[in-house]
């Protein structure tokens, strides 16, 4: 893949507009001798850094790992700013543009609400909650979904408290909500006596999340693997989890081999990033992605194509819950139900559909 990381770094996530041919848009792709994920989406989206895009709505036959693809495997392609044109099972360029958001509406918290099975989420998230967001952000319809499959006879709700900080502990620990989403799941066998792993119960992933590495294009530099990273300074803000660069076999913090800052917002990482205060920032693929264009940094951050790590993020109730492993039991069910039908592939992919249109 070492190849590709130079074409990644000519545009980032899809940022120029493409004129439609007649045809159709998107569709399914097979795997060629030589082909990587970079190969693929410089070839077909005319976009190397479109490689996330395809591997995100493919991740149930790639894996997490965006380098397992194998010649003959088939990918679905979605269409982007009027590309990939001409594949088979691609739809009507008519018909092919994402759907306009529509903002999810926020339930009062009355007494027949209060019976239900009330969910907890948060804003800001983009694209997975958000209240601006189509219908709440992919997340918040997944699992609003995913209840829905599982029918519970008191019904459910989805809740909006801003304040992440205040979600594990006291809303969620105190069940003063049921169940909270999206969160991510630390190591809980290497970090028995972390916090969430003390505390919560975790369902089964709603999404693999991939951390990566954003350099500077003038910068760049290898990562192949964890040895690379030794010695260099990362960045990554103040208050998000860090149990990725300490897991089992990486003691990247502990022992001392990096340099963590940690400033007050993502922009500040990619500006230092930009000027060459720190060699790298390292957060999900999706804030990257649009804090290079909040900050006006096309071309000059680019991604590294090899994930730092992969992230699940679930939905999690209190171990002390008296009805913890029920409403679990639901929502898997209702995930797995949602899988099941083609009904979960069909509301990702919109959401990523409008999450790298709204990027142009």
């Amino acid at each position: 893949m070492k190849n590709t990381i130079a074409a990644a770094a000519m545009s980032l996530f899809g940022l120029a507009a493409t004129s439609a041919a007649a045809g159709t848009c998107g569709g399914t792709y097979t795997v060629q001798s030589g082909d990587s994920l970079s190969v693929i989406a410089d070839k077909l989206y005319k976009d190397a850094g479109k490689w996330s895009a395809i591997h995100n709505r493919n991740i149930g036959t790639i894996g997490p790992k965006p380098n397992a693809i194998r010649v003959g495997m088939k990918l679905s392609l979605a269409c982007l700013e009027g590309l990939p044109l001409g594949l088979p099972g691609g739809k009507a360029i008519t018909a092919a543009a994402p759907a306009a958001a529509v903002p999810v509406k926020v339930q009062p918290g009355d007494a027949p609400v209060r019976k239900r099975i009330n969910l907890l989420t948060g804003d800001d998230f983009a694209p997975f909650t958000a209240k601006a967001a189509h219908n709440g952000g992919l997340l918040t319809e997944v699992v609003g979904a995913a209840m829905a499959k599982a029918a519970p006879k008191e019904g459910y709700s989805i809740h909006w408290v801003n304040d992440w900080s205040a979600h594990l502990e006291p809303l969620l620990s105190n069940a003063l909500l049921d169940l909270g989403f999206p969160w991510y799941k630390p190591d809980c066998e290497a970090a028995p006596d972390n916090f969430r792993c003390v505390n919560f119960h975790f369902s089964e992933p709603m999404f693999e999340m991939l951390i990566l590495l954003f350099t500077s294009s003038a910068k760049p530099f290898e990562f192949a693997e964890d040895a690379d990273i030794e010695g260099k300074t990362l960045c990554r803000p103040a208050g998000y989890f860090t149990h990725d660069l300490d897991r089992a076999g990486r003691r990247w913090l502990d022992d001392g081999k990096i340099t963590l800052v940690q400033p007050e917002t993502p922009g500040d990482c990619f500006r230092m990033v930009a000027e060459g205060k720190v060699d790298a920032a390292a957060v999900n693929l999706f804030l990257g992605a649009n804090t290079i264009v909040q900050e006006n940094l096309r071309d000059t951050v680019v991604p590294l194509e090899k994930p730092l790590s992969e992230e699940g993020l679930h939905v999690v109730i209190s171990k002390r819950h008296w009805r913890g492993t029920t409403h679990l039991y639901r929502i898997n069910a209702g995930l797995q139900k949602l899988r099941g039908s083609g009904r979960f592939e069909e509301i990702m992919s919109r959401h990523l559909e409008l999450f790298w249109a709204q990027l142009q």
